[in-house]
């Protein structure tokens, strides 16, 4: 029977005195629990993806070192073998690197994988760094079982779908009994169950169990949920660890089955499965503790509206730092409603959120002023709108800078989709929560967080209220846009397409099918799609977002911004 430690953790890129206290206690649990393997995440010694770091010498030797250091604590736990994710000069021809694992018991490395397949799509770029492992497998005898390895993307490809190397065949052909995988997989909706398919697939084609460790915390725009998973063809799914959240586990496994760490009887599998403004709520509250904390950041500012963007990501913040931590300012100017500054006093009530109030009315009058004298001409229409935003904007960054918070922007992806946003105004900030969220996510997302609350901590005349940007009279998002129950299917048929979950993608295709049976539902299709393209240079310059959908503006959508097309 071979007993196994899942250390499902929260490594941290570069800090590498941190990330070997996190390899130094999983190892001592492991120890104290019996087990014979212990499991870390791909990259775990210098957290993933460290990008063109790995380009700098001194972070490559503090990498080496602190492996070092990992490889030397298993000399005094004897018995104990540890699978460690690091990165490994190349001797070789091609690129400096490989992405390796290894395998060390008792100060010795007992076997190194490199990983073969390196995606270069969406939001990955391994294919940047590193040279691709040899086409082999990599099987290690343990306790009187083949144990094999792969890392990540390795075992995504048994369809042989992306690329024409497939790892998981080759383990199949060493007769592994057990392959354990290691992973730095971002989450996104619908990429849990994705996984579970995928390797339950793979384990019944080469009747194998398979072992799947996931890193887990914020880096950036990306969130990794964790959900490590145990998987056989005798059982299914048999075990998953925490989603977004550390988690410290040990399993049994013999006779092709996974058992407790006793070795009697199943692991207890808990049907982790959320709904979905759930998981866009707890996914938030990752990212944004993470980004925070590791940005070295206590406090964070929001500028409040009244509106239902700033509301939720008021919410968010303060549930995910404490109220005592969030701050919010309500600027008001002559085209704001009574209810952007008594909607906005409700809310803050209702969270514990301390409001200041900084109107801007003589600001943006002495900024017309000298307008009309330097050019001889009035400012009015779109200039004057924007002008407003972005004396909001540098108000906010004057707060970020004066109390050391960060500021949090507020645009969501409907809005930043069609560039109904103001450069250098509220595009402002250091993150925004809500921007991989379409509008009517957003709305589905307030009222979920009422009724996890128990009470209205988003009041229901921000819900209620028609949206508005309220930088003109009267004005309303409608005279510019579709109502967003329309622009956000055009939008997902758009951006994101095929790679939209199946229902989302069936339901966005009926709509545009439907808008382009008319002329004037074609020229509305038409319409977007060219303000979505006209934008891009907005998105360029914007804070990083959550990702929380396959395809998040950042890194995961790459297009030109002088580009006809």
């Amino acid at each position: 029977m071979l007993r196994i430690a899942i250390a499902q953790c929260n490594p941290t890129i570069g800090d590498f005195e941190g990330n070997l206290a996190l390899h130094l206690d999983g190892l001592q649990r492991a120890a104290q629990a019996g087990a014979d393997l212990v499991v870390f995440p791909e990259l775990s010694i210098c957290g993933y993806y460290p990008g063109d770091l790995l380009e700098e010498a001194r972070f490559l030797d503090r990498a080496e070192a602190t492996l070092q250091d990992v490889i030397d604590a298993t000399r005094r736990l004897p018995g104990l073998t540890a699978v460690i994710g690091a990165p490994r000069r190349n001797p070789g021809p091609g690129k400096p690197l490989f992405n390796a694992l290894l395998a060390v018991r008792e100060g010795r490395i007992v076997a190194e994988y490199h990983k073969q397949l390196l995606p270069v799509y969406g939001v990955f770029d391994d294919g940047r760094h590193f040279e691709a492992g040899p086409e082999t497998a990599c099987v290690l005898p343990l306790k009187g079982m083949r144990v094999g390895f792969l890392i990540c993307e390795d075992g995504w490809n048994d369809d042989l779908r992306s690329y024409r190397v497939n790892p998981f065949e080759k383990l199949a052909q060493a007769d592994a009994q057990l392959v354990v995988s290691i992973n730095a997989s971002p989450s996104d909706v619908g990429k849990r169950s994705q996984r579970h398919a995928l390797f339950q697939a793979a384990c019944l084609r080469r009747q194998m169990a398979l072992l799947y460790v996931n890193q887990v915390g914020g880096q950036d725009q990306l969130v990794y949920d964790g959900g490590s998973f145990a998987m056989s063809p005798l059982q299914g799914l048999a075990f998953e660890a925490a989603r977004l959240a550390e988690d410290f586990q040990v399993l049994a496994f013999e006779g092709g089955r996974f058992l407790r760490s006793d070795g009697v009887g199943a692991p207890q599998c808990i049907d982790q499965t959320m709904a979905t403004p759930e998981f866009h709520r707890r996914q938030i509250l990752l990212g944004l503790r993470d980004y925070a904390r590791r940005c070295g950041f206590g406090k964070v500012v929001v500028g409040s509206s009244g509106g239902i963007d700033s509301a939720v990501t008021i919410a968010l913040a303060a549930e995910a730092l404490g109220a005592q931590n969030v701050v919010a300012v309500t600027m008001p100017s002559v085209f704001s409603s009574a209810g952007s500054v008594s909607d906005s006093e409700t809310l803050c009530q209702a969270l514990g959120v301390t409001l200041f109030r900084h109107p801007i009315a003589d600001l943006v009058r002495e900024f017309e002023d000298g307008f009309a004298t330097a050019f001889g001409a009035p400012l009015r229409g779109l200039p004057l709108e924007n002008l407003q935003a972005r004396v909001r904007g540098a108000i906010l960054m004057e707060y970020s800078n004066g109390y050391d918070a960060l500021l949090l922007t507020t645009g969501n992806k409907s809005e930043i989709s069609v560039g109904y946003c103001t450069l250098y105004g509220d595009t402002n900030g250091g993150l925004g929560l809500i921007g991989d969220l379409y509008k009517t996510e957003v709305y589905a997302l307030a009222r979920h967080l009422n009724a996890q609350a128990g009470r209205e901590i988003i009041p229901a005349a921000i819900i209620d209220k028609a949206p508005s940007a309220e930088l003109a009279p009267d004005q309303r998002d409608t005279d510019s846009l579709p109502p967003y129950e329309v622009l956000d299917e055009i939008l997902k048929w758009h951006i994101e397409g095929s790679r939209l979950p199946a229902d989302e993608a069936q339901a966005a295709a009926r709509t545009v099918e439907q808008l382009s049976g008319t002329d004037t539902g074609a020229a509305l299709v038409e319409r977007i799609c060219r303000m979505v393209a006209r934008n891009e240079y907005k998105r360029r310059q914007s804070p990083p977002v959550i990702r929380l959908r396959s395809r998040a503006f950042g890194s995961g959508r790459q297009i030109p911004i002088a580009v006809r097309y």
